[in-house]
């Protein structure tokens, strides 16, 4: 990161409102595609253990930061940026070669019946809301980070801890519900 005096990097800026445009954009359109003959079945406790990871780093970062250590803080939320585009390689991997999997749906056939919905109940619910929060706030906290980093790489420090404190928070919750997530869905995997 930038150490020396702010500066304005309005190429970046815009670079940054495109990945965040694309990236939700492009990830919809691959849940279109199916590639047949991979199997990356694998990859779902690859990720959630990403997201698991991500989250760790990130809570080791604001300890870094509040103890004055912003190397070690920089080095963490870098380590934390790279294994967010990793899960979103495995998680775009993953679903781009693999079915999607229906909560509750306990004989894989794709749909849930009566039954399987009466077993599940009200924990569908729960899934689905948190799943929809987890999603909604994957894509917004696209730019959220990446202005939060910007601003401390161009050395507006004063700027980054304001978009800190949001980005923090979004970020570590998309980490920690994308392993909830993957626990709740992942008894109902066909295997």
């Amino acid at each position: 990161m930038n150490t020396t005096t702010p500066t304005n990097n309005t190429g970046l800026r815009k670079w940054i409102i495109a990945i965040s445009i694309v990236i939700p954009i492009a990830v919809a359109a691959l849940f279109g595609i199916k590639v047949e003959g991979v199997d990356f079945s694998f990859l779902p406790p690859i990720y959630a253990g990403i997201n698991a990871v991500t989250g760790g780093l990130l809570i080791l970062a604001l300890i870094f930061i509040k103890s004055g250590k912003v190397q070690q803080h920089q080095k963490t939320i870098q380590l934390a940026l790279v294994l967010s585009v990793l899960f979103l390689l495995c998680y775009v991997a993953y679903h781009m070669t693999s079915d999607s999997t229906v909560y509750g749906d306990l004989d894989h056939d794709g749909a849930l019946s009566g039954k399987e919905l009466g077993l599940v109940g009200a924990t569908r619910f729960a899934y689905i809301l948190l799943l929809l929060s987890h999603i909604f706030l994957s894509i917004a906290v696209i730019p959220v980070v990446l202005f939060t980093y910007l601003h401390a790489w161009e050395g507006n420090y004063q700027k980054h801890k304001k978009w800190a404190k949001f980005a923090f928070p979004i970020w570590l919750y998309v980490a920690v519900t994308g392993v909830i997530v993957y626990f709740m869905i992942a008894p109902y995997y066909a295997h």
